[in-house]
């Protein structure tokens, strides 16, 4: 795990600057390879080969190919087995399989990858760059493009070593607003964008400003299930699982795990304790006590330590809370984007926890919920069959007495947001399940001089339109786990899990989106993944093969904070100090009065806003950070 960045079009690059700013994600060594006008870095975290000869820029024995690469390819020990005839190996790691690879296959090599990825090769004798993110976007990848130069890097942060249009997209803005991440490419920066999962670059450097990005991997959903029986389903999802465990294990390195206290990360747990029952399996968990009273949830702490007593494993606790105002500014800065969600600050304390353990690899049970159901948006899908029959004129009543419901109890917010859409179609009240704010308000809240260019805009439209990518995909449920998938997961969780962690530095891997066990997941019927009101049903179905069914039949938690709380008392003086209706027209993106009465409004518990005034007060430390700062 590391992180890479590179420029073409440049005379001059700012190579210390550069690799400092990326230096937290790969403190064991760095290199760079320049060659006129491109230049690559990279800086390792050392996992698999911990030589010498893993380190990076890595080139071809014959000197033309150079590879600079972020992430782990699980498979590569089988990949390496057919390559070998051909190529003299002179390491161990997975950097030289995945090269060999692409040298003999070209593209197609893409599709033999089981990992996390995201990588440069170069082609010195034809000019010829090619650039590539993993299927499912967990790790990061930015470029930024001009008339003059082309960058690209693991973190958007990267860009601020060189003289770049710092234009901010004002929908870009809106969507963080909307959402507390931007969906699809978009970032703040107008030119700066993501390379889409599953995408790749590939052009002479003579052509690079007329590159396009290329789609070389979709999420398998095309309307065919498997037909075995639950049972048959249930014993296949098992060893679908078993073996994405077994696989992410491959480490030269101490491995250990997330431990919640949830069933996604409690069975993964329990299934490499299985493999390994003589291995050492060192856990760690966040103390959520705090998070529990104030946001109306049943404490994790409890079933963390049961799970670890039951699967005799280590556990360590790691206290939550802390100086939220002393942290806030460094969380924004790893993050690269204004993410409004202040569950990163336990990542990076659990990752540095195990860090000092001597722990460098942790395996998470995120996407548990993604591949199988597990958020209340998806419950909500139950009723849609029946929103149809209700005349509109009848919804828009229901709708409009519904959200005269109190904003400060867990239930009636759940019940406000739930409802909020009922007199739109069945796709955009889907969508706007992962709405904050609704869209009216959050134009509200910008200068009127950015009304215009939002005007025509809707947010909502950038995950609406993913179903377009699987049109034989007619069930409701698994267009919503798309909509997951390439949104929320990648966007917001993936994203502030790879950001943080490697800020300790510790590489995360997440099991549930190995990429044989995601596609057969498509092919589960989804009444079985959700059984009524019951959520994640056959992978619950298999948990009951490993864990107390206490432990697996429990209402979620995860991770949080309590952010409400924090809003409405703890962060008042930085809420007062930063978004002052002074700095506020100086800023002159949002408008004072309308940001003001948002935030008595949730103060008075009116209104659900503490998400929306927490990304206010994340994109102000952005755009501190990476706008205004030369």
């Amino acid at each position: 795990m590391c992180g890479i960045t590179g420029a073409i079009g440049l005379d001059n690059c700012p190579i210390d600057r550069l690799l400092k700013l990326i230096e937290h994600r790969g403190p064991d060594s760095n290199g760079w390879f320049e060659e006129d006008g491109i230049f690559l870095g990279h800086t390792r975290l050392a996992i698999q080969d911990l030589s010498e000869n893993g380190n990076q820029p890595f080139f071809s024995n014959d000197g033309r190919y150079v590879i600079i690469f972020n992430g782990e390819i699980y498979n590569h020990l089988e990949i390496r087995k057919n390559l070998e005839n051909e190529f003299l190996f002179r390491s161990t790691c997975d950097t030289e399989t995945l090269l060999y690879a692409y040298i003999k296959y070209g593209v197609e090599a893409l599709n033999k990858l089981n990992g996390i990825f995201a990588f440069a090769i170069y082609d010195i004798e034809n000019k010829e760059i090619f650039l590539a993110r993993d299927q499912f976007g967990i790790k990061p990848f930015y470029f930024y493009q001009d008339e003059e130069k082309f960058l690209f890097s693991s973190e958007l942060k990267s860009f601020t070593a060189f003289d770049i249009d710092k234009t901010i997209s004002s929908r870009a803005i809106a969507d963080y607003l909307t959402f507390l991440w931007s969906p699809g490419a978009s970032t703040p920066f107008a030119k700066v964008k993501k390379l889409l999962p599953g995408h790749y670059f590939k052009c002479r450097l003579v052509d690079l400003s007329k590159a396009k990005p290329v789609r070389y991997y979709t999420i398998p959903f095309n309307g065919k299930y498997s037909e075995k029986t639950e049972q048959e389903l249930i014993d296949e999802l098992e060893n679908m699982l078993l073996m994405a465990v077994d696989r992410q294990m491959l480490a030269d390195v101490p491995v250990g795990f997330f431990l919640s206290g949830g069933m996604d990360s409690s069975l993964l747990v329990a299934m490499a304790r299985k493999l390994y029952p003589h291995r050492e399996l060192p856990c760690f968990t966040i103390d959520t006590d705090e998070l529990a009273k104030a946001e109306g949830f049943a404490s994790d702490l409890p079933y963390a330590k049961k799970v670890a007593g039951y699967l005799n494993v280590d556990l360590t606790v790691v206290p939550a809370g802390p100086n939220i105002i002393a942290n806030f500014d460094a969380m924004v800065w790893h993050l690269d984007e204004p993410q409004a969600d202040l569950a990163p600050l336990n990542i990076i304390n659990i990752c540095r926890e195990a860090r000092d353990n001597g722990i460098l690899v942790l395996i998470g049970g995120t996407a548990g919920d993604d591949l199988f159901s597990g958020y209340r948006r998806h419950l909500a899908l139950n009723v849609e069959r029946h929103i149809g029959k209700f005349p509109k004129p009848l919804r828009k009543l229901l709708m409009r007495s519904f959200s005269l419901l109190p904003a400060d109890k867990p239930l009636f917010r759940r019940i406000r947001k739930g409802m909020a859409d009922l007199d739109q179609t069945t796709a955009y009240r889907m969508a706007g399940y992962f709405r904050w704010l609704p869209y009216d308000r959050v134009k509200k809240l910008f200068a009127k001089k950015f009304h215009a260019k939002l005007d025509s805009y809707e947010p909502l439209d950038k995950i609406i339109s993913l179903t377009k990518d699987i049109p034989q995909e007619k069930n409701l449920l698994n267009q919503m786990l798309y909509f997951e998938m390439m949104t929320f997961l990648v966007d917001h969780n993936l994203n502030y899990t790879d950001k943080l962690s490697m800020a300790a530095p510790v590489e995360v891997r997440v099991p549930f989106l190995d990429i044989d066990l995601v596609a057969f997941s498509a092919t589960i019927p989804p009444s079985l993944k959700m059984k009524g009101k019951e959520t994640k049903y056959i992978l619950r179905k298999v948990a009951e093969r490993y864990l107390p069914r206490d432990v697996i039949y429990r209402s979620k938690t995860g991770f949080g904070t309590p952010v409400r709380k924090w809003i409405t008392n703890d962060l008042e003086s930085m809420i007062a100090d930063r978004l002052s209706p002074q700095k506020l027209v100086e800023r002159g993106i949002f408008d004072p009065e309308e940001v003001w009465q948002l935030i008595e409004e949730n103060k008075a518990g009116k209104i659900d806003a503490s998400y929306a005034i927490l990304s206010l007060l994340v994109i102000n430390s952005w755009m501190d950070q990476f706008a205004d700062k030369k």
